[in-house]
């Protein structure tokens, strides 16, 4: 029987199934290919400039990179963060997949729901949520229509999911009371991810922040997985497994706030605090609780990587 590829070991943890061997992993961002690999993402004024040769070369320069990410971390899912647009993640996909073949399971940024509003509207989008709830609402479907279409585009161009990266959540409760939420976000959620499935592609829902109060309609919405399972929301692992693991795979839980602050000890705890509880019956895929973020020490990144080696291991 052949050897499961990363991207097929991922699609066992997504689908609730235990893949054999070490545990699967990924990051939202890797913010530290300067510090592991002397190396950095070409910007996207460097692709905007560039004729359509030296595209070529950027373009698999983007490639290699996230390769390399994947294969020194033992990575199963790639997030593209850092190609120019769409059209960038399309070609990005292409050109992993012309050098490593269908090695990953190759996600980008897909939501289409109302999150935290930045400081400059929040004040008029709570209130519009109580003066124009009707507007709001069909505001959320234009906006899942949007998302559902660009999706359908990338799919059928090898794209195979989507980390849906509104934040419902700060670290004391959502944004929105849990009536609010089930009213303005859930059905629009559930739409979404159930849209993307009809698709064929996997989506992983984040939100940092206390989700407790919202557990519940986050693990009925119809994503494959959540992330990020914030410690520093109050978040536990053991609880989450408890109350949602058998709806929902759950991935993250590793402090990232220790990460830079703690001791090592602190940060080794953590990591095997997340395994221990998540991995139980599957459907667990570890990874810290938001990204591997510029100026945290790469050595901690390492740290937590090494316990994955201890401790992250299923039956073959």
């Amino acid at each position: 029987m052949a050897e499961m590829t990363p991207k097929q070991k991922a699609i066992d943890a997504l689908e609730l199934r235990q893949p054999p061997g070490l545990v699967p992993t990924f990051e939202l961002e890797f913010q530290l290919t300067e510090e592991a690999f002397g190396r950095s993402f070409h910007s996207h004024k460097s692709f905007q400039e560039a004729t359509e040769k030296e595209r070529d070369r950027l373009f698999h320069d983007t490639a290699d990179l996230f390769i390399t990410i994947a294969e020194t971390y033992r990575w199963n899912i790639v997030m593209d963060t850092r190609s120019p647009g769409d059209d960038g993640y399309i070609r990005t996909v292409k050109t992993m997949r012309e050098m490593v073949g269908d090695q990953y399971l190759y996600i980008v940024h897909g939501d289409g729901t109302y999150g935290i509003p930045n400081g400059t509207n929040m004040v008029q989008h709570a209130l519009d949520f109580f003066e124009r709830p009707d507007d709001m609402k069909r505001n959320a479907d234009r906006m899942v229509d949007g998302a559902l279409a660009r999706g359908k585009r990338l799919v059928d161009n090898g794209v195979d999911g989507f980390a849906l990266c509104a934040d419902y959540c700060f670290n004391d409760g959502p944004f929105l009371s849990p009536s609010m939420f089930r009213e303005f976000v859930t059905p629009y959620l559930t739409r979404l991810c159930h849209g993307y499935r009809e698709m064929g592609a996997y989506v992983i829902k984040h939100s940092d922040g206390d989700i407790m109060p919202i557990l519940d309609q986050l693990a009925e919405s119809g994503a494959h997985g959540l992330h990020s399972l914030d410690p520093q929301g109050g978040v536990d692992m053991a609880e989450v497994k408890r109350l949602v693991g058998d709806q929902i795979a759950l991935c993250g839980n590793v402090n990232c706030g220790l990460m830079q602050t703690g001791t090592d000890e602190e940060v080794i705890e953590s990591a095997r605090y997340a395994l221990e509880e998540g991995m139980p019956g599957g459907g667990f895929v570890f990874a810290m609780s938001n990204v591997a973020f510029k100026g945290m020490p790469l050595e901690r990144y390492e740290l937590i990587q090494k316990v994955r080696e201890q401790y992250g291991y299923y039956p073959e």
